[in-house]
């Protein structure tokens, strides 16, 4: 269990959290802005839009605004992510965004945990599976091929975008980004997962985690966390933040991560 205070963390996630761009920014991926939303291309399959608040923003205006993104993402032929909140404002902005042609997939839900009990929790794995470290791209593309396999589509993208980020880190002395993998004795992708220290915060965030349904249950997702936070620790940050599914979001809350908020990508994508 934990004594941490959701109203706090929620705070402190949207003043530290949202509306960041990439530090520093890989190549090939821009960032501007359109008064109050952050606007990102080039970072996975399309673009993503994200902000703090939308500036009391209501009525036409806003409708102006979500439609000036749906056309400067539709005139580039890409699709692009809004990503709203459970908590954002107006209460109609779900409303506004599917009217300009923006659909809802899976809401998640927002956890936040604190490092130094999940960095003390031992990362207990089943036999024949071990974790490791990677930079390589061949490892990369396992990754993508392993997402693939996982959900479906093409992972490529996802394997592109991790390189990109490693390479935009590789001078500095502490890297944003290290990715790690379960493997079993005998060479097969187990899991992957992820964590980005974001610099001038108390966070780190978590991402990836998916696990091969054979070996689900035995331990491995949580074994990454630990992992993962024990590295976040040795950076001196305080707090962990996962966008949780709702296989995972029971499981990081057994581990101590608090409920703060949901979050819901609408995606827009031009017809061809």
């Amino acid at each position: 269990m934990t004594d941490l205070d959701a109203d706090l963390l929620l705070t402190a996630y949207d003043a530290q959290l949202r509306a960041r761009p990439p530090e520093p920014v890989p190549e090939g991926v821009t960032v501007d802005r359109d008064g109050p939303l952050l606007r990102i291309q080039g970072l996975d399959r399309g673009g993503f839009l994200t902000y703090r608040d939308l500036g009391g923003l209501q009525g036409a205006e806003l409708d102006e605004l979500i439609v000036r993104q749906r056309d400067h993402f539709a005139a580039l032929g890409q699709q692009v992510e809004w990503k709203l909140h459970g908590h954002d404002e107006p209460a109609d902005l779900p409303e506004r965004l599917r009217a300009a042609g923006f659909e809802p997939e899976e809401q998640e839900t927002v956890v936040i945990g604190p490092v130094a009990s999940l960095a003390a929790t031992l990362p207990v794995l089943p036999e024949g599976v071990r974790l490791r470290e990677v930079t390589a791209r061949a490892d990369l593309d396992r990754i993508g091929g392993f997402k693939s396999v996982i959900w479906g589509g093409d992972g490529g993208w996802l394997a592109d975008g991790l390189a990109r980020e490693l390479a935009a880190g590789a001078m500095l002395d502490q890297p944003p980004l290290t990715i790690v993998v379960a493997e079993s004795d005998e060479g097969e992708l187990v899991s992957a997962a992820w964590v980005r220290y974001v610099p001038g915060t108390r966070f780190a965030t978590l991402w990836g985690g998916s696990t091969l349904p054979q070996w689900r249950r035995r331990g491995i997702y949580r074994a990454l966390v630990a992992y993962r936070a024990r590295l976040a620790e040795a950076r001196g940050f305080g707090l962990l933040q996962v966008d949780a599914s709702d296989d995972s979001r029971p499981i990081l809350q057994r581990l101590g991560f608090v409920t703060v908020t949901t979050t819901t990508p609408y995606v827009y994508t031009p017809k061809p």
